[in-house]
């Protein structure tokens, strides 16, 4: 329960490097369709963190935490993590000294981060720590594009679905290339993600290359753009040529070379290219247009190509389920918000965390006292003659100061209380992050909160002020989650 900080990394609150610091920033889209749950919002701002931060997430890169496709193998492996603040992120790990400068890769980093769009997996961060390179990334928990249409086990992805991939890939790649990033690297089903809510996203992670002088496409040289195998460039007329290769995945449900489907297309022997486990649940007409549209976009000549502004009108008309949410067309369980209030009765804290009252918090913690402490301090005779007497002295500052509502004393002193190390006291973090929360700090405040929840895993107070936190932080609901198991944890000390 809980999220202490030995498993969970922390997510940084500022920029580190002067040289981006003037980064414009780019809002999340708002747009979106009528069964597309999500909107781009609460995204975190693009960041540095360190490499710490993303060793705690991932478990110190484990293999357990590896979800690319090839795993290990895989020149470039991404793991899943979490931070400290309960945020899922997917973490890429590039091969030692894929980006030998560190700047170079730090400004196409900040490049792609800038961009925002429900219809992307957006980059949120970076790092860079000695030899090591790393973007960091939303989590998408629903498996990708190639996994849903090859390996799928308890259904294919029914033509209407299809139709809406295809529509939010076309849109991704449109809006990246409005915002001056029209170039994609090994755009194939790989690339192509779900969200929680079963919605089709673009990884952002193919907006840059896998190295500074590396391939940009690591598939079958039979899908690969013919100019890209003449002169090794990325255009962005090769982006729709992949887009092609993408489309006849969709169709056909396999991963067929182009050449051999134009032949076939040519030879009028469309339906011969359809998904047999459709079961023939598609439109002919709607397929003839796809077609027709992957046959353009695997033209030989660039110039023949369409755009991606070609793909969104061409494709858009084509949605035939706008209000059927994403989850239920692709088979997946409903991504449930939790509930808005605990099942349990609350306590007075539990009560005043639910409503975040901080002065009824205040006013719980100083009537309270230190009573939860008891048990969890042994120190010799020698501890308490040469520290105590300075330390309790601190701490006794930060009591006053806590009492009197004057809560930047009241952090300085339970910091130096807290610094010396010879005595650990929940408490003092509770009431320390509640200091913080005063002072508009919620980082801050989480990482308290979880700190006392280390020193006494089952203290329903250490939870109540994470979710305290967690609210402040805009994630509901993690918070609602974090006092519910609060609320649980009261009950079993009154069943005892």
């Amino acid at each position: 329960m809980g999220c202490c900080s030995s498993c969970f990394s922390k997510e940084p609150t500022s920029e580190k490097d002067n040289i981006h610091k003037s980064t414009q920033r780019h809002s999340p889209s708002n747009g979106k369709g009528a069964a597309f749950a999500g909107d781009g919002g609460g995204v975190p701002v693009f960041s540095e963190y360190s490499l710490a931060d993303l060793k705690a997430a991932t478990n110190n890169f484990s293999s357990e935490f590896i979800v690319s496709e090839s795993g290990e193998k895989a020149p470039n492996v991404v793991y899943k993590g979490r931070l400290q603040n309960r945020r899922w992120i997917a973490v890429k790990k590039f091969s030692k000294m894929a980006w030998p400068d560190p700047k170079q890769f730090a400004d196409e980093a900040w490049g792609v981060g800038k961009l925002r769009h429900n219809r992307v997996a957006n980059l949120i961060g970076y790092c860079c720590d000695g030899d090591e390179r790393l973007l960091v990334a939303e989590y998408m928990p629903n498996d990708t594009l190639a996994k849903h249409l090859f390996h799928w086990e308890n259904q294919t992805i029914e033509w209407a679905m299809r139709l809406r991939v295809a529509l939010c890939i076309a849109e991704a790649l449109d809006y990246c290339s409005t915002e001056g990033r029209p170039l994609y690297h090994d755009l194939n089903a790989y690339r192509v993600l779900f969200d929680e809510n079963g919605d089709p996203r673009l990884s952002c992670f193919g907006l840059m290359k896998n190295s500074r002088d590396g391939k940009s496409y690591s598939t079958n040289l039979a899908y690969t753009p013919p100019e890209y195998l003449r002169n090794g460039r990325v255009t962005p007329e090769s982006v729709s040529f992949s887009f092609g290769t993408v489309l006849l995945d969709l169709l056909s449900g396999k991963h067929i070379p182009p050449s051999h489907a134009l032949e076939m297309i040519r030879g009028k022997n469309i339906l011969l290219l359809m998904d047999s486990h459709l079961e023939g649940n598609f439109s002919t007409e709607e397929a003839t247009v796809v077609f027709d549209l992957a046959s353009r976009c695997l033209q030989y000549e660039p110039r023949e190509r369409p755009n991606t502004k070609d793909l969104v009108a061409t494709l858009a008309p084509l949605q035939n389920k706008p209000d059927v949410p994403s989850y239920q067309m692709l088979g997946i369980p409903k991504h449930e918000e939790a509930p808005a209030t605990p099942p349990h009765p609350l306590s007075p804290m539990g009560d005043a965390c639910s409503r975040m009252d901080l002065t009824a918090i205040h006013q719980i913690l100083v009537m309270t006292h230190y009573k939860d402490d008891e048990g969890t301090n042994e120190l010799s005779f020698q501890e308490w003659t040469q520290q105590m007497r300075d330390m309790l002295e601190a701490r006794k500052r930060g009591d006053l100061a806590f009492r009197d509502k004057d809560f930047r004393t009241a952090i300085d002193c339970y910091s130096q209380f807290i610094d010396v190390g010879t005595m650990i006291s929940p408490t003092v973090y509770a009431r320390r992050s509640l200091c913080h929360l005063m002072c508009d700090q919620p980082d801050a405040a989480l990482r308290d909160a979880m700190q006392a929840q280390c020193v006494l895993p089952d203290w329903s107070t250490a939870f109540y002020m994470q979710a305290v936190a967690l609210a402040k932080l805009d994630m509901h609901k993690d918070a609602v989650d974090m006092l519910n198991e609060a609320a649980t944890l009261e009950d079993k000390k009154r069943a005892k």
